[in-house]
């Protein structure tokens, strides 16, 4: 069977094809035939050395899989063969409050991940996907997907009618955006690109800002919100926007942090919370339960997820190299087929 490895640390270098096999499923997993594998920015992370605090151990790369079940075990109660699944991102968090214990495993993290043409993994780390999804689409919600959802439902704790900033065009944002919209939130969304930006429109973004052209976009933010601000801002910028995004939320607002794409450094400034009465989350991803309520609101309402390029397995270099250039707009996705 083939699949990718990856050397924690050499970066486009160290994505190398490999070939391994596989083990029967045990009682209680399932081998997967996989369709389709999305990209995120932690996947880059991974190759630079930057994800597992400096371990170097070679690891199947990517979370986010999906594919057709092939094979199931013995006590295997939760899917048949022939069942469209996707992969969680954490091995154990099933439910509940996260905990280190439960955050421990991440598939293409300290474990072997997605890339690969077939995988062996328990039933509680697949979720079924919703029939109105083609595969590549489908691997988008492992990451991205839960982590806009997390952000915006659980720890954002929006309701219809409220707002939320999205920052920039990438997986996570443009699922946001997707989900806003069908929750009915208004939404805001930056952007350096007008021609991004008015793609963003076409999927009902209320307000667009091109921060290059608005350096001082947390002041538009304000004018087009009546002074207020919003409600929940998914922040993934990192160092070059918290500030800023604390400045465009309302008083008793939530600034969800998912990422931090320009740097994880920060001049916090603890008195625009205390002034704001903002809170502060950090987003770790989500759940399986999450995974499964996010499949369900997707089906509901027929959500397809954007999608910008997809890449042949034997070109997953060049899809890395392409999310690396970042003029990508929603996912970037390679396909096993």
């Amino acid at each position: 069977m083939h699949a990718y490895q990856v050397h924690p640390g050499k970066n486009f270098d160290g994505i190398v094809a490999i070939r391994r096999t596989l083990p029967a499923p045990g009682p209680y997993e399932v081998r997967v035939r996989v369709r389709a594998v999305a990209l995120n920015y932690r996947d880059l992370m991974v190759i630079r050395g930057d994800y597992n605090g400096g371990d170097a151990t070679p690891v199947i790369p990517a979370s986010d899989g999906a594919g057709d079940v092939v094979e199931i075990g013995a006590k295997v109660t939760r899917f048949q063969v022939g069942d469209r699944v996707a992969t969680t991102f954490f091995a154990n968090w099933i439910e509940g409050r996260q905990t280190p214990e439960k955050s421990k495993h991440s598939f293409g993290g300290l474990i072997d991940g997605a890339l690969a043409e077939e995988i062996v993994v328990s039933q509680d780390a697949l979720f079924k996907v919703p029939a109105h999804l083609d595969y590549a689409e489908a691997a988008t919600l492992t990451c991205a997907g839960v982590t806009a959802w997390n952000a915006l439902f659980i720890e954002g704790h929006a309701r219809p009618g409220d707002s939320a900033l999205l920052l920039g065009t990438g997986g996570v944002s443009i699922w946001g955006l997707q989900l806003a919209k069908a929750a009915g939130l208004r939404t805001l969304i930056t952007s350096s690109s007008d021609a991004k930006l008015e793609r963003a429109r076409a999927l009902g973004a209320d307000v667009t800002i091109n921060y290059t052209k608005t350096p001082d976009w947390h002041e538009e933010v304000r004018r087009a919100t009546s002074g207020e601000g919003v409600d929940v801002v998914i922040e993934v910028g990192g160092a070059g926007t918290l500030k800023k995004s604390l400045q465009s939320t309302r008083m008793g607002g939530t600034v969800a942090i998912v990422g931090g794409v320009s740097g994880w450094g920060s001049e916090l400034d603890p008195f625009l919370m205390i002034r704001g009465t903002a809170h502060l989350s950090g987003v770790y991803v989500g759940s399986l339960a999450m995974l499964e309520d996010l499949a369900r609101f997707v089906a509901l309402h027929k959500i397809k997820p954007v999608v910008d390029r997809v890449f042949p397995f034997a070109q997953a270099r060049q899809a890395y190299e392409y999310l690396d250039g970042g003029s990508h707009f929603g996912k970037v996705v390679i396909a096993l087929d």
